[in-house]
């Protein structure tokens, strides 16, 4: 199965506003079912969209935070597996969430940035190798 390695924000954030963020919650449902693909084996999962809304809605909104934090950190420490190396991690993510909203509100967007451009990075090494085609 090949991943989805064209992700965009620009598309993202599109998407969202035309279908009233209807889309933004088919975007999370497929980023989490590629992190599980990608990430399998490492003995950690990344809750799907059905669990991200219910524990948002029950923590108040900050399990969203617990859940970026978690993503960005998975993803980093996945990195090695595919020969790649990360400069964010999930600190990097969170800071942005959370500080960097404070910045006309930019620093969400700046925080999915990061999240896009390492999933598509892992993504292509992952579809590679599943292709055959090893690029270490």
């Amino acid at each position: 199965m090949m991943l989805d390695q064209n992700r965009s924000l620009a598309k993202y954030i599109l998407l969202s506003l035309v279908t009233c963020g209807i889309y933004s919650w088919i975007f999370i449902y497929h980023l989490a079912n590629d992190m599980n693909t990608m990430c399998e084996g490492d003995g950690e999962t990344t809750p799907g969209l059905v669990k991200l809304i219910l524990l948002t809605l029950v923590t108040c909104g900050i399990y969203s935070f617990i859940w970026y934090y978690k993503l960005g950190n998975r993803l980093c420490a996945n990195a090695p597996r595919y020969n790649l190396t990360f400069q964010e991690n999930g600190t990097t993510v969170l800071m942005w969430q959370l500080f960097g909203a404070l910045l006309c509100g930019i620093g969400p967007f700046i925080a999915w940035n990061i999240i896009i451009k390492n999933a598509n990075a892992l993504a292509a090494q992952y579809n590679n190798l599943v292709r055959g085609n090893v690029a270490y």
